[in-house]
């Protein structure tokens, strides 16, 4: 069963009264936060790492909130949305783990000018609540560690992780969402840094 029409639904309504004279519900925008770490110095030696793009089925790209009911059934919360898309998210917390790690000289957003030793890229598959059984998220991420110079994919892994919802509200279901990206992308960055220093500078 989808949660935010019981669990939000008297404010919900007291809001959509409240806003019919300005032509129907309010949106609500969420955000998934940094994670509170230690920051390591960036290592002199170490390698130079670029945050590739990380993609996205097509419906993700618009920041509803998704949910899925089942294996088969897939929706989206018209009124809750993300501030930036999830492949946005992904990438920043990417960056911000990665220069954390302390095992790279620099850690560099994906550009025309952008030279590094390695490229992460991947991509999103699942950014989502999960109604069956239960109320969960999922997240499920795919991320490649390439070898600019050689052009070959040196490190890869998937990552599939669901979480338990502490409650039946919106805001609930996004801090379960925002602790299991959260938990993803710091087991990620660090494997990808481990990689990274162990080849070392191309």
């Amino acid at each position: 069963m989808r949660l935010s029409w019981i669990a939000i639904g008297p404010v919900a309504a007291a809001c959509a009264l409240l806003s019919a004279c300005v032509g129907g519900r309010p949106i609500h925008y969420y955000t998934i936060n940094h994670p509170a770490v230690a920051v390591a110095a960036p290592k002199p030696d170490g390698p130079v790492l670029v945050i590739g793009r990380i993609t996205t089925p097509e419906a993700l790209e618009d920041g509803r909130i998704q949910y899925r009911a089942g294996n088969n059934e897939a929706g989206v919360y018209e009124y809750h949305r993300w501030m930036e898309r999830p492949s946005a998210m992904v990438q920043d917390l990417l960056l911000q783990a990665l220069r954390a790690s302390g095992r790279c000289r620099q850690v560099l957003e994906a550009s025309s000018t952008a030279e590094g030793d390695y490229l992460v890229r991947g991509r999103l598959r699942e950014f989502a609540e999960i109604d069956d059984p239960g109320i969960q998220t999922r997240v499920s991420l795919r991320l490649e560690l390439v070898d600019r110079k050689a052009g070959a994919v040196i490190w890869d892994r998937d990552y599939n992780r669901d979480a338990p919802v502490d409650g039946k509200t919106m805001n609930e279901v996004v801090l379960s969402m925002e602790h299991n990206l959260q938990q993803v992308i710091s087991e990620a960055a660090s494997a990808i840094a481990a990689a990274a220093a162990d080849r070392g500078p191309q």
